[in-house]
């Protein structure tokens, strides 16, 4: 059986919706963060020396990253599948498949960068420090916001606004790998982006997400998505 390594409030929840989409059996190994630093526990390295989660077992096998992860699950259980879930790897050669491709990549290799920044950003000032330094601490922080992480958010967010204006999922017209990827920095970047208002396209994406039953008895097993706090 399929064991999901599942870290609390983290980008493993896409690994369970998949699960939950594709009908496999699994179980959950949950892993809580360490309260004061958030982090996650040392018990992960006994799984995978990154120590990180999402990472699965599946027999002799231990794969980590969510983009290995759910390409394997495709490739292993994902053959016949019919629906709405025909298109999860869409055929090669195709538009649907370089898009695919293009966000499964882009969710890790460029969008996630800037949402951790923000949170780190936002997170230092209220962090225990000497009296007289969180006044520079809040300068700084608040600089580097301005100045480099939330410009490079809004161009994001913008980017994918754009984007799901002329596609109901990130690769088309049918779900793809590319929307359990991207499900997780799409609640980052709403939630840390300002005013979600401004970015109606996006906020609908997200209903779509949220209102597949499989994902919601995702969430039902593995908790929330995002870190808030």
């Amino acid at each position: 059986m399929i064991t999901v390594h599942h870290l609390e409030m983290s980008r493993s929840q896409r690994i369970l919706w998949l699960l939950e989409e594709l009908g496999l059996p699994y179980k959950i190994v949950l892993y809580e963060r360490d309260p004061k630093t958030r982090l996650a526990p040392p018990e992960l390295k006994a799984v995978h020396p990154l120590g990180k989660s999402p990472v699965i077992t599946d027999g002799d096998l231990t794969i980590a990253e969510s983009g290995a992860i759910l390409e394997y699950l495709v490739e292993q259980y994902g053959q016949n599948l019919t629906g709405d879930l025909a298109a999860l790897q869409p055929a090669a050669g195709t538009e649907a498949r370089r898009q695919c491709r293009f966000w499964l990549h882009y969710a890790e290799g460029s969008l996630m960068n800037w949402l951790v920044m923000k949170l780190v950003f936002m997170k230092i000032p209220t962090q225990p420090m000497p009296f007289f330094v969180r006044p520079i601490a809040h300068a700084i922080c608040a600089m580097v916001q301005k100045k480099l992480v939330d410009p490079n958010v809004q161009t994001a967010l913008a980017f994918m606004e754009a984007h799901l204006a002329h596609n109901t999922w990130f690769a088309g017209e049918n779900l793809s790998l590319a929307d359990f990827q991207m499900s997780f920095p799409v609640e980052a970047a709403l939630a840390r982006g300002g005013d979600a208002s401004l970015y109606p396209n996006l906020v609908a994406y997200k209903a779509r997400v949220e209102a597949r039953p499989a994902y919601q008895r995702a969430i039902a097993k593995g908790g929330p998505v995002l870190l808030t706090d």
